[in-house]
């Protein structure tokens, strides 16, 4: 796996390259801010070695807002193809949202907290960079507790609704089985039911379980 890291903080940064290449992946650059970020992708992809996946925090300079999370959106536009996983101190919905609002593939959102549990963040890095999800329980809870408000929710199952937020982090049928400490088939009857209620037919073939987390989020 080929990554780019963006993060201002170098401690973290050369963290975060560590962590990474002591599990056998490339990290082919590391830069510390958003306009760096997207002239390092652009270069890369010129020279026909754009990476799996970025990493990048949300916030960076020069204004410490949200520089780190518009250059993700807009290489996310320019690069279809390329995994995005921002870092977070706190949960920032309407970043979460913006992220999340364009393809459904190859996105993450985790605090970075996530990182000290070293497993789970490197397992989130390779998922978003094979096109899978990974969203922070956090973001999650947050962006879902905003959303049962909407009418769209309205047919699903307390019991639904806790599958798809597991769904949301990128967890597949077994784990979430594991979690709630039920059977698969009881999963994938759950998860069928929510497929139905938010109107995904099987037309939509796998991204039905991404589809369905976005139509929560956005409802």
């Amino acid at each position: 796996m080929r990554v780019v890291i963006a993060e201002d903080s170098v401690l973290l940064r050369e963290g975060l390259t560590r962590l990474l290449t002591d599990r056998g992946h490339d990290v082919v650059a590391g830069v510390g801010d958003g306009d760096a970020l997207i002239k390092t992708i652009t270069e890369l992809d010129g020279q026909g070695e754009l990476p799996d996946v970025v990493v990048a925090d949300v916030r960076m300079p020069p204004t410490h807002t949200d520089e780190g999370v518009r250059a993700a959106v807009q290489l996310r536009k320019a690069h279809p193809g390329l995994g995005v996983l921002v870092l977070s101190q706190y949960v920032e919905e309407r970043y979460a949202t913006e992220l999340l609002a364009g393809s459904s593939r190859g996105v993450g959102y985790l605090l970075k907290d996530r990182v000290a549990e070293v497993r789970e963040f490197v397992d989130a890095v390779v998922r978003v960079a094979q096109g899978g999800t990974a969203l922070d329980p956090e973001v999650v809870a947050q962006l879902l507790g905003r959303s049962r408000k909407q009418d769209v929710l309205a047919g699903l199952t307390p019991r639904e609704r806790e599958v798809l937020g597991l769904m949301a982090e990128g967890r597949t049928n077994s784990a979430i089985a594991r979690q709630l400490v039920v059977s698969d088939g009881a999963v994938e009857k759950h998860v069928s039911n929510i497929f139905l209620k938010l109107g995904l037919s099987q037309s939509d073939g796998d991204h039905r379980r991404v589809l369905a987390v976005l139509t929560y989020l956005n409802s």
